[in-house]
């Protein structure tokens, strides 16, 4: 069987951050464009194909989020150079100072902020995830490789990689934060909805829970969302959200799965958790897969405290690989410039594996063109 193909984007490279602000400082960020070289060459090299992402309309997007985000992303970064913030105080990103909350409002009838420097906390829910001259150009690159990597898997590829950076888990229907811009994996699992798949599952395998995804999906029956990643009740991002007992509301309710875990947790402890998410997914029985996958889990990762290994990656992508479906998996975190390649590779590895080209024998598959 032939290696899983990639999508990806240069665009992608166009997000420069140069550094977030963390607790109040300036500190070097780790969301950098050589993500996208480091794994592409890998894969490349690997025998993968390369595929250049096509350029998609805004349909899917704004299912997915609201009108409001999408257009504050295209235009903030020229309101903000139009305000001459870059020359005075010297701030050459976009980056929040004031944030709107209910808390703060309280009983008050909130009008929307008028100056671009307090419109920024109306849309990023925290300091880290700054907005600069390409970031908005790299996120919407992003959601047209999970787009195009969806356009792959409906024509008859069993499985496709999109190559996205920005990451985007972290993105809610209205906000931004977490290094993400835009949700590329709800567009992923939207987009196959839209396609004609009655039931989706999204599996979320980055360190940290995805928060934004869960969000959008949290109140619908249709899309299953399920996560392992390290306790949020440890001091981990996303902090507030992803414990076990989010299951849904509504007609969403027992469509989520949170796994939390300890800090320190290994291969053991991580994909016993893994296996009995794929087991709920199976319960689900979804006609097409979304995989969130992040390698910021392994072991000598910055940006986390789990110490998965490169063979726990690869049983992961043989686990998942697993449930014989129409898959799309997109990349979110992973941070060692000197591992992420090989990091992504095994999990690919792990996953070609298995039989892809099985057909879905989820609860519907009645596949249309996009």
């Amino acid at each position: 069987m032939s290696p899983t193909p990639v999508i990806w984007s240069p665009s992608s490279l166009a997000h420069e951050p140069n550094a977030e602000v963390w607790i109040g400082l300036r500190t070097k960020g780790d969301e950098v464009p050589e993500r996208v070289t480091v794994i592409r060459d890998a894969l490349e090299g690997a025998g993968h194909e390369l595929q250049v992402a096509a350029v998609h309309p805004d349909t899917v997007l704004r299912a997915v989020h609201s009108a409001a985000l999408v257009d504050y992303l295209s235009s903030v970064y020229a309101d903000w150079v139009s305000a001459g913030f870059p020359e005075d105080p010297g701030q050459d990103r976009v980056v929040p100072y004031f944030f709107p909350t209910a808390a703060m409002r309280g009983p008050l009838p909130a009008q929307p902020a008028r100056a671009v420097h307090a419109r920024a906390g109306e849309f990023a829910y925290d300091t880290m995830t700054v907005v600069g001259p390409g970031t908005n150009e790299a996120a919407r690159g992003a959601v047209d490789c999970a787009l195009t990597a969806v356009d792959r898997v409906q024509a008859g590829q069993g499985s496709c990689y999109a190559l996205c950076r920005p990451p985007g888990h972290h993105a809610t229907r209205e906000a931004f934060g977490g290094s993400c811009y835009l949700n590329n994996a709800a567009v992923a699992a939207e987009a196959f909805r839209r396609a004609g798949h009655n039931h989706v599952a999204v599996v979320d395998i980055d360190a940290h829970h995805g928060n934004g995804t869960e969000a959008i999906f949290y109140a619908r029956s249709d899309v299953f969302y399920g996560s392992v990643h390290v306790d949020p009740g440890a001091g981990w991002f996303p902090h507030v959200v992803g414990f076990a007992g989010e299951r849904g509301v509504g007609d969403g309710y027992g469509s989520t799965s949170n796994f939390p875990l300890a800090p320190g947790s290994g291969d053991g402890e991580w994909l016993a958790a893994l296996g009995t998410l794929i087991t709920e997914v199976e319960q689900f029985a979804p006609s097409a897969l979304v995989v969130s996958l992040g390698v910021d889990a392994a072991r000598d990762d910055p940006e986390s405290p789990l110490e998965v290994t490169m063979a726990g990656y690869e049983r992961a992508g043989e686990l998942i690989g697993s449930l014989s479906r129409p898959t799309v998996i997109v990349q979110e975190g992973g941070y060692n410039l000197a591992t992420l390649g090989s990091l992504v590779r095994a999990f690919l590895r792990g996953h070609d594996g298995g039989d892809q080209q099985v057909p879905a024998t989820g609860r519907g598959n009645d596949a249309q063109e996009l």
